[in-house]
């Protein structure tokens, strides 16, 4: 009996290692090979297509390291519709495959996780990046029913938190990061939920756009005097957020105003922010923070949100941002900003304009950013 007793502990021991080594299954739809739910998306069909095509797409299961999310809300960013009207007349954009899924920002619901995803489960309500035409992965265009998001750039958000204002974060939260914390960029100091002053200022051209209201945000974090720019009826909008000098870009003196306030301080470079918009596609934020830093004891570098081909001065750095890589996206998604969102130590700015409900009002809301928005973000509730 003794012997019977220990050959079953022995056996019972085996099977549970086993079981232990064994890959975590990932979580999904009941049975989905046989029952796959039934997508749609916003179809850009061809080159230049007039109007974005709402027809049925394939539902994709994500892989490893991919969740799936149901869309609630999604963003329009610049990129969706300059895509559609200019082609590869843009030489960007010429890197696009037909028919694409254009769009980056989304929240919703998760319904799927990878076998290496462990910090979601199905019903998580999240925000996320999406590729967008950006990787040529129709699955990870936002402008569908079910998207496949790479993890490390989801975050969990509050229960309390619309999808609509979730969905304003993404690409403009990623842009802002990759520019402050890449490590060929201007690397800052990482952000956390209680910073410590660095005692360094930062540049921040066009505070009241997407991407610099997350900037000024994320610098504030990382311990960092902001210094900003925008129109005097945002003053007040940019100030809250964490700037604590704010100059009217279209003053012919801004240069040297923001000059005079930087003597003496530890400067720690620029972050170029130009409107799409705006004539030369903001280079003339470009050419200010060149100026600035040319002219400024400190860091010599500008991370630029546009292309710029104009002259660098002597001895002054630039580069355009780079998508946001695995590393940043890693602090930014998953070790500061849930816990920032839970505790209101970060906004979703700025605020979304929802102009319209369903796949069928993406092309309407091109239209109603490609006419200019101030301190807003247009939105479609899904």
């Amino acid at each position: 009996m003794k012997n019977l007793k220990k050959r079953l502990f022995c056996l019972s021991h085996s099977v549970e290692s086993v079981l232990k080594a064994l890959p975590a299954k990932s979580q999904s739809f009941p049975n989905p090979s046989s029952s796959m739910p039934s997508n749609t998306a916003a179809w850009l069909t061809g080159e230049r297509a007039i109007l974005l095509e709402v027809k049925s797409s394939p539902y994709t299961s994500p892989k490893d390291n991919e969740i799936v999310v149901k869309s609630g809300a999604v963003a329009i960013n610049p990129v969706d519709w300059a895509i559609q009207a200019a082609g590869s007349r843009v030489p960007a954009f010429s890197f696009v495959k037909y028919p694409c899924v254009l769009g980056t920002d989304i929240a919703g619901e998760v319904v799927e996780v990878g076998k290496q995803v462990f910090r979601f489960t199905v019903g998580d309500r999240v925000v996320g990046c999406g590729g967008g035409a950006l990787r040529n992965k129709p699955s990870e265009g936002t402008f569908q029913t079910y998207v496949v998001i790479q993890d490390y750039l989801v975050s969990p958000i509050p229960d309390t938190m619309a999808y609509e204002d979730a969905a304003v974060l993404p690409l403009a939260l990623t842009t802002a990061a990759s520019g402050l914390f890449g490590s060929d960029s201007l690397a800052l100091v990482y952000p956390s939920i209680s910073p410590k002053p660095t005692g360094k200022t930062i540049v921040i051209w066009g505070g009241s756009t997407s991407v610099g209201s997350n900037a000024i945000q994320l610098a504030v974090a990382s311990g960092y005097e902001v210094i900003s720019t925008s129109s005097p009826k945002n003053f007040d909008y940019v100030k809250n957020l964490g700037a604590t000098h704010v100059f009217d870009y279209n003053t012919s003196t801004v240069v040297s105003d923001i000059v005079e306030v930087l003597k003496g301080a530890d400067f720690a470079g620029a972050y170029a922010i130009g409107s799409v918009l705006s004539v030369g596609n903001g280079t003339a934020a470009a050419e200010a923070c060149l100026e600035i830093v040319d002219k400024t004891d400190g860091e010599k570098f500008v991370a630029m949100a546009m292309y710029f081909a104009g002259n660098l001065p002597n001895g002054v750095g630039a580069k355009f941002v780079p998508p946001i890589s695995s590393e940043v996206g890693k602090v930014i998604f998953e070790d500061f900003l849930p816990q920032a969102l839970a505790e209101g130590k970060y906004v979703t700015a700025p605020a979304p304009m929802v102009v319209g409900k369903g796949l069928e009002s993406i092309q309407e809301a091109f239209k109603i950013q490609q006419k200019g928005v101030s301190a807003k973000k247009v939105v479609v509730s899904l």
